[in-house]
């Protein structure tokens, strides 16, 4: 697939990514990794910071266990882990609730009416749930919003099994681990480079043969 034939109508399932993708959130979560790990010290909680960065689309369920478990060394205590993720749910739950949303959505749905609307996100799914009702974009997404603790591939397959994906499918993502899920599941990928966060991003993408746009306006030939 290439710039010159990706034809949008041609998708009868839209699977989207929020962070990134939908809503601009990825450094406010980025940050709130390292204010929530902060306790433990500078140097842990730049580490998961890292790691958090390296490993974008995985849940926060995964990202905590690995602070505990692999960058502190401790035995997993799950009132542990539920603490740092409470904490972690009320650092970004309000900006969420204010966070840029991405321009075109309106537009790309009505071009692309007939095809079903999925978000597939790392984010906590209930938190998802809520932020979107809120913010009046729950509607778009006819298919339904899913998050963690399930993981991405989980999801997209489930999803498949229920015939609420139907192929020809396409995932708009901002990860490497969007890639790998939606290639997986065997759904066409476009990487959106506005909010990402990935490094060295241009060299993987030309290494991966990965089309990228920088954001869903582009979609609809902006």
């Amino acid at each position: 697939m290439s710039k010159q034939n990706l034809d949008i109508n041609q998708y009868q399932t839209l699977v989207f990514d929020c962070d990134g993708v939908v809503l601009n959130s990825n450094k406010i979560k980025t940050q709130a990794f390292y204010d929530v790990a902060k306790i433990y010290g500078h140097e842990f909680a730049q580490a998961l910071k890292d790691y958090h960065v390296q490993n974008g689309g995985i849940s926060r369920y995964a990202k905590f266990e690995y602070l505990l478990t692999e960058i502190l060394g401790k035995r997993l205590i799950q009132s542990e882990l539920k603490q740092l993720l409470d904490n972690f749910a009320l650092e970004v739950k309000k900006a969420l609730l204010t966070c840029e949303i991405a321009e075109g959505l309106d537009q790309l749905k009505a071009k692309t009416s007939n095809a079903n609307w999925l978000i597939v996100s790392g984010g906590d799914q209930t938190e998802l749930r809520e932020v979107f009702a809120e913010r009046g974009l729950d509607y778009y997404f006819e298919g339904g919003i899913f998050g963690s603790p399930d993981t991405k591939d989980t999801i997209l397959a489930h999803e498949i099994d229920n015939a609420n994906i139907t192929m020809p499918a396409l995932f708009l993502g901002d990860s490497k681990y969007d890639y790998q899920a939606a290639h997986s599941a065997g759904l066409d990928f476009v990487f959106l480079t506005q909010w990402t966060e990935v490094n060295e991003l241009s060299t993987w993408l030309k290494a991966s043969s990965i089309e990228a746009v920088f954001s869903i306006n582009y979609l609809l030939g902006h």
